[in-house]
């Protein structure tokens, strides 16, 4: 990091103390600084670009004695390395040449016009089309209470929430996945899922609720923010506040796309924390395969659509009424297979969200205008393909922007260039005075031709002609054996093999005259350009609007296809308190990726039947059959049509899963220790409206530990917190809470054996299964043979140790292993503390504790 010392900087050249001082504005970030067709960096920014993106280091000057390195990147290329530093968590501040060259005495005045961060970019080449790139804050209100608020710069969308926990705080975050996290210094991130985010503490009076307030009303031009929900003392706006201040410090212009915010309050969303986001698989796989829910099921027609399916995914909502308007939504699209043509429209659309918010923004580009207008020429084909009543809201919201759609036609070629920066954008005919100055720019008049004419005459020189280049202008060009014949007053220019050119007064008057309307041209064109923006302002909000019906549209005709392709289901939502009934349930991901029919199971969760224990071999299909309920719960929740024949819903309130575990190295803790982390979370959390999955409880530990502990959370489950559970375990031990617990029943998934080889069947039966094919599943592994052998011998060992009953518990004497719960001969003073201690009270950190205390004592 270079010395900013003002000493320090006197020191050097004036370009360099010019660098030097913009620099030290922006310290933490790359700069991009121009310096005619290169943006160069210095010093540690040099040397870090140069390994970033793997182009040339260089030195310039000296600065104490040594050379001061260099890198520089070519002005007309610089967006594809924005993207690659973007990528990379990188900021870079973009500092341009904003002085007049000829009549700047020092170095051309310079200042920084935008900043680039992972959070706030807006360039087409820098996003990825089909997903948000979200700006979040977070700020601690008070103990486990947080204010979360995110924006998409890129298309306006603001939102404001909280979390009431630090676990809630945590699936925030994996729903959210920033890209860029903005927290005040007092504030800990420790435990947050922030792997993809570029963190950035803020100073602390950023995030003031006061401050906010002011921001916010300043933004919408409004006196308070009740027309949005939100009042004047509202503790959570300090998170909004802070990122909106951040907006306008790296963006450095008016926001005019950002009109609103928009509250979501928890409970009116299904709540998954960041284990079952994880687990279920719904934006990420757990393997390297991309066959997450999302990659399968996302058949949108734009990007537009694709991010709007993200976020009904990231956020499935509980308002029974909306879902079934969008219920109606798909029905209606069903018709006549109305999707499929109304898919062909949209996939014709660019993306008028992002582009809308460039013009907010002033930074769209001549292609951004041309797209806009050849997208908005589809909406009335659109809008006629919805004529059933189930998409008038939809209809009504998609609007006609005639009067841009004509001004644009007028105003862009058909086919605009890049950049407005060498012209040609505007289109002939839009402005006279441009169409006049582009005349005589080019030499549209006879002008040329005439002269040319009349100099072959008096030279005689019959191959004689006027040229012109970029270079050297307007010439007139003979050969070479008719050089001798120009008359005296030609003044050469320059001397080719075969050629010479020359230059005339009157040419180069005329030369004069038409590079000052080419600058003159550029300049008008310029301004006309910029017009534009000031045209389309008053349209922004109403295009929103529009983009946002479209986006919807297009989810929903994504849902009809999925319906329409494999078979779905409409699901019936019921006011009954917590229920899930489906019939010939499907996995959504495993059924379209597998080469074999799926197995389809029914599944019922209600009053009666409220916990299922699932036995059954490995691979046999239990974690599929618990996964599948709570994906088809999701969709459902989505407003999706989902696979299965029937689906009878009730109120749920949150999805819960314990699948599977491993090591977190990074916080030290073993595969047990999560395990039982993500069980405390249940167990302190569920509801008798939850959805809870438990796959393989206790398996972390030693057998008699897991046991007593799936035994406990069972139990615990099934009759303190009632929840609809999905219980698979391999202790057949549990199998007996079906006669002890109330609405608890067994399931098994079937499989058949074939002398040393199992075939799974992938149905789920009523009662417990009777073995575990684990000798099988080992040599479908491909477990050596002697291997299996041993273990079919040590098997019979203990089976015959057991009075040849076949327990998950292994014998330690010859007596068979009494059944749990086990009745104490005398006082255990475990068993008294356990009768005594309120479970609601504790911590999950508190409740580990008390195990491992317990564990030890035994």
């Amino acid at each position: 990091m270079p010395d900013f010392s003002e000493k320090h900087i006197q020191s050097h050249t004036p370009m360099m103390q010019q660098y030097l001082r913009i620099k030290a504005q922006h310290a933490d970030m790359l700069l991009f600084y121009r310096m005619g067709d290169f943006y160069e960096l210095f010093y540690d920014d040099a040397k870090r670009s140069a390994e970033l993106l793997d182009i040339s280091l260089t030195a310039r000057g000296q600065s104490n004695g040594e050379p001061i390195p260099m890198a520089g990147v070519p002005y007309h290329a610089v967006e594809n390395y924005l993207a690659r530093l973007v990528n990379l968590g990188e900021s870079v501040a973009i500092c341009e040449q904003v002085g007049d060259p000829a009549t700047s005495k020092g170095p051309v005045e310079r200042k920084v016009v935008r900043i680039v961060t992972p959070g706030t970019v807006t360039d087409e080449s820098l996003l990825a089309e089909r997903q948000q790139k979200l700006l979040v804050a977070i700020s601690a209100l008070k103990d486990d209470l947080y204010a979360i608020s995110s924006l998409e710069l890129s298309s306006g969308r603001f939102w404001l929430t909280q979390a009431n926990s630090h676990e809630q705080l945590a699936a925030e975050m994996q729903r959210l996945e920033p890209a860029e996290l903005l927290y005040p210094d007092t504030l800990s991130l420790t435990g947050l899922p922030l792997a993809k985010a570029n963190c950035k503490r803020r100073p602390a009076w950023e995030f003031e609720q006061k401050t906010a307030f002011e921001l916010l009303t300043r933004q919408f031009a409004t006196q308070h923010l009740e027309g949005f929900g939100l009042k004047a003392d509202e503790p959570t706006l300090g998170a909004a506040g802070a990122i909106l201040h951040y907006v306008k410090e790296t963006q450095r212009s008016a926001l005019p796309h950002i009109q609103s915010i928009v509250t979501e309050h928890p409970n009116d969303a299904l709540i998954l924390d960041a284990a079952t986001r994880r687990n279920l698989e719904l934006q990420q796989s757990l393997g390297d395969a991309n066959t997450h829910l999302s990659a399968v099921l996302d058949k949108t027609a734009s990007a537009m659509g694709s991010r709007q399916f993200q976020r009904w995914l990231q956020r499935p909502i509980r308002n029974q009424q909306a879902l079934n308007k969008r219920y109606d939504a798909v029905a209606a699209l069903l018709e006549n297979n109305a999707y499929e043509p109304l898919q062909t429209s949209l996939k014709s659309l660019s993306d008028i969200e992002r582009i809308v918010a460039r013009v907010g923004l002033r930074t769209a580009r001549p292609k951004d205008f041309a797209r806009l207008r050849d997208s908005l020429k589809q909406l009335p084909d659109i809008k006629s393909q919805l004529q059933h009543q189930s998409l008038n809201q939809l209809n009504e919201a998609i609007l006609l922007f005639p009067e841009v759609v004509d001004h644009l036609e007028r105003a862009i070629i058909d086919n605009p260039p890049l950049l407005i920066r060498d012209g040609g954008v505007i289109a002939e005919g839009y402005d006279s005075e441009l169409d006049d100055l582009r005349d005589l720019a080019t030499g549209a008049t006879d002008y040329l031709h005439q002269l040319e004419q009349r100099e072959r005459q008096q030279t005689g020189i019959a191959t004689l002609k006027v040229g012109y280049n970029k270079v050297h202008g307007y010439f007139i060009e003979v050969s070479r054996q008719n050089a001798d014949s120009v008359p005296d007053h030609y003044q050469r220019r320059q001397t080719l093999k075969n050629t010479e050119r020359y230059i005339v007064p009157e040419l180069k008057e005329h030369e004069d005259k038409v590079l000052n309307a080419q600058a003159r041209s550029l300049a008008r064109e310029k301004w006309l350009y910029d017009q534009l923006f000031e045209q389309l302002m008053p349209h922004v909000a109403d295009l929103q609007r529009t983009a946002s019906a479209l986006a919807q549209l297009d989810t929903l005709s994504c849902f009809a296809q999925l319906a329409n392709n494999w078979n779905y289901c409409r699901p019936e939502l019921t006011d009954e308190s917590s229920l899930i009934e489906l019939e010939q349930a499907r996995h959504p991901v495993i059924e379209q990726l597998s080469e074999t029919p799926f197995i389809a199971n029914d599944v019922a969760l209600n009053d009666t039947q409220r916990m299922l224990m699932i036995t059954g071999p490995n691979m046999g299909g239990k974690s599929t059959f618990m996964r599948q309920a709570a994906l088809i719960v999701i969709l459902a929740h989505m407003g999706c049509y989902v696979p299965a024949s029937a689906a009878r819903i009730g109120r749920i309130d949150r999805i819960f899963t314990r699948i599977g575990a491993s090591d977190d190295l990074a916080s030290g803790r073993s595969t047990f220790m999560v395990e039982m982390t993500e069980t405390a979370n249940i167990l302190h959390n569920a509801t008798p409206n939850s959805l809870v999955l438990m796959d393989e409880i206790g398996r972390g530990t030693s057998t008699y530990d897991g046991l007593s502990l799936a035994w406990s959370c069972a139990d615990y489950l099934a009759q303190k917190l009632q929840c609809l559970t999905l219980f698979a375990t391999h202790y057949f031990e549990l199998t007996e809470l079906a006669d002890e617990l109330p609405a608890t029943s067994n399931v098994h998934v079937n499989a058949k054996e074939h002398g040393d080889t199992i075939a799974f069947l992938h149905t789920v039966t009523e009662g417990a299964a009777n073995q575990s094919f684990g000798l099988q599943v080992a040599k479908l592994a491909g477990v050596p043979e002697h291997v299996i052998q041993q273990a079919k011998r040590k098997l019979k060992e203990l089976e015959t140790a057991h009075h040849g009953s076949h327990n998950s518990v292994p014998a330690e004497t010859n007596e068979k292993q009494p059944s749990l719960p086990l009745e104490p001969t005398q006082p255990n003073p475990i068993l008294d503390q356990l009768k005594t201690t309120d479970l609601n009270n504790l911590s999950p950190r508190q409740a580990l504790d008390l195990l491992f205390s317990w564990q030890n004592k035994l």
